[in-house]
């Protein structure tokens, strides 16, 4: 019996054009209507994931930032893990040193060094997700999008570093053009006492808190509405989802997903241009039907 399904949204619940289809709205409305709750899993913070969600009849809660900052389906904040000043200190030092383009996340700003940059890694980033858009069109895209573009820019990250103002839930580096600086950083950083490295993308990583992830997020979430993690679906396509594919009952893996995810996954589904987050959560439903 599934009552909570947690869904990823880069890869897994949007498509390649970075909306979530008619057809994986439905796929919601039908759980909702039978009872099970969902909720958005996502490396993006609220005000870039909510405004995707807005066709729902009923709004679903949200994991922002990979498990940083969780929101109940009222939009106000049950969990808060930021990273401490020395997390935030390390990650600093260490990808300046290897002269890595990186942006900072809080509850409200993303903030970044270069407009240039901005630019470049979103329509790269859109470009993984649908390989056969030129790049130019990419480009296109990544600036038409408000939610995507929503940017704080300032002359340096340290500005940040010590401001009781600012909570720092978030970094994000890119690849760039040196994947050998990439790794380095990486390997440095995952030694880093207090870290959790992970990625989006094979373009990217991604350091929080080490507390901060979205399977422990989506737990305590869970346990806050009373759902045992065996009634939990949670549906990923990459590194970041990993620990909620672990925690919950039933892990599902996109049909685009990283080998990662589809070994650890006890059910695979579509790729995300496919509604794979619709056809499992039918898959839910079958179950469901076949349990009463």
């Amino acid at each position: 019996m599934i009552k909570l399904i947690a869904s990823d949204m880069d890869g897994t619940l949007l498509n390649q054009n970075s909306v979530v289809s008619d057809t994986n709205i439905a796929a919601i409305e039908r759980a909702n209507q039978q009872g099970i709750q969902f909720i958005v899993a996502t490396g993006r913070k609220l005000s870039e994931a909510q405004p995707l969600l807005q066709a729902l009849k009923q709004p679903p809660a949200f994991i922002t930032l990979n498990g940083a900052l969780v929101y109940s389906k009222h939009l106000q904040p049950v969990l808060r893990i930021p990273l401490t000043n020395a997390n935030f200190a390390t990650c600093i030092q260490v990808l300046q040193k290897y002269d890595l383009y990186f942006e900072v996340l809080t509850p409200e700003h993303i903030y970044s060094t270069s407009h240039y940059q901005r630019i470049h890694q979103v329509a790269a980033f859109i470009q993984q997700l649908n390989p056969s858009l030129l790049y130019k069109k990419a480009l296109e895209v990544a600036t038409s999008r408000t939610e995507l573009m929503q940017v704080t820019y300032i002359s340096n990250p340290q500005e940040l570093l010590n401001n009781p103002q600012v909570s720092i839930m978030k970094v994000i580096a890119y690849l760039g053009d040196n994947k050998t600086k990439f790794l380095a950083a990486r390997h440095e950083l995952q030694q880093a006492t207090g870290l959790n490295v992970t990625s989006s993308s094979a373009n990217n990583m991604e350091i929080n808190n080490q507390q901060a992830q979205k399977g422990p997020a989506l737990a305590q979430f869970a346990q806050q509405q009373k759902i045992p993690l065996t009634q939990v679906m949670a549906i990923g396509d990459n590194l970041n989802d990993m620990s909620m594919i672990k925690t919950a009952g039933l892990g599902v893996a996109m049909g685009n997903a990283v080998p990662q995810i589809k070994q650890l996954a006890q059910y695979q589904t579509a790729d995300n241009n496919q509604n794979g987050v619709a056809q499992a959560i039918d898959y839910a439903l079958s179950l469901n039907a076949s349990s009463e």
